[in-house]
């Protein structure tokens, strides 16, 4: 596996690969890898010719008082696992390669940006557009793969490459859970053991709304009120949203007339976890 981290030398290294009629396939990612990530990885290698994976923690979408500093992080760690599945190129430029000097140019997908965690994390899907879009024309890959836990940022990715005509399929991912339903995610290593097990709700709140739906609810707020009743029986947790909108334009839906996103966020303790599911009746 060959490390990058300067972005001429990625350009380079994915012209002469493009030249060569090579299908690249890219995860973009945080790094501190999990199930989840390794997943989009094998995705990657069935999709492409060549798999390239990039690890930046991106410290323009962390708010002030966020978790930029204490985010977790082991390269070594996430080097190893790449190489065993097979990446071809792990990009892992420094920040300030990213955002010399001078940097002031940003992209906002701004109807997008402003549902679900937009209210709650100013500027965060602005710097998540800008980065996305900055590692795209970096790495020019033919296919890109994103998890679906986070939904709303790959709707938002979706916009950005249909208003700005990005030659790049955008692939969503099922989101990978642990056996109890938890979804995987690099800031579930902040939970103690108390909070892991009460993390449990946004799963189980999740499949109480699936189950009011089963039963002939279609009214938002029945539906969101089976979801809430789940996340409040848990002293640790704590509702930050929970809505059900449209999949694609994120806009609130007030009756279940056809698919619809329920998507939930939730405080254990100190960590913030979100998670989603399609409902449809």
């Amino acid at each position: 596996m060959r490390i990058i981290e300067r972005i001429d030398e990625m350009a380079r290294w994915s012209e002469c690969e493009r030249r060569q009629g090579r299908r690249l396939a890219f995860v973009p990612t945080m790094g501190f890898l999990h199930e989840g990530h390794l997943q989009l990885v094998r995705d990657a290698r069935r999709r492409g010719d060549r798999a390239v994976v990039s690890i930046f923690v991106n410290p323009t979408q962390f708010a002030p008082g966020e978790d930029f500093a204490a985010y977790p992080r082991d390269l070594e760690r996430d080097r190893g696992l790449l190489e065993k599945e097979g990446v071809d190129v792990l990009f892992h430029p420094a920040a300030e390669e990213m955002y010399p000097d001078g940097f002031q140019t940003h992209v906002a997908v701004e109807t997008l940006g402003s549902f679900l965690c937009g209210p709650k994390r100013p500027g965060h899907f602005r710097a998540v557009a800008t980065v996305v879009a900055k590692l795209f024309n970096i790495v020019r890959p033919d296919v890109a793969i994103f998890g679906e836990k986070d939904y709303q940022q790959l709707a938002i990715v979706r916009r950005l490459v249909r208003d700005l005509n990005y030659p790049i399929e955008i692939v969503g991912h099922p989101t990978v859970r642990e056996p109890d339903g938890l979804a995987l995610s690099s800031r579930n290593v902040y939970l103690n053991a108390e909070e892991r097990k009460a993390a449990v709700c946004l799963f189980r709140a999740l499949g109480k709304a699936a189950c009011a739906v089963r039963r002939g609810a279609v009214d938002a707020a029945r539906i969101i009120a089976a979801a809430r009743a789940e996340i409040d029986a848990q002293p640790l947790a704590r509702v930050d949203y929970i809505e059900l909108c449209d999949p694609v334009t994120l806009e609130d839906v007030q009756q279940l007339t056809h698919a619809a996103l329920l998507a939930i966020a939730v405080r254990i303790g100190k960590t913030r976890l979100i998670d989603n599911t399609i409902l449809k009746r």
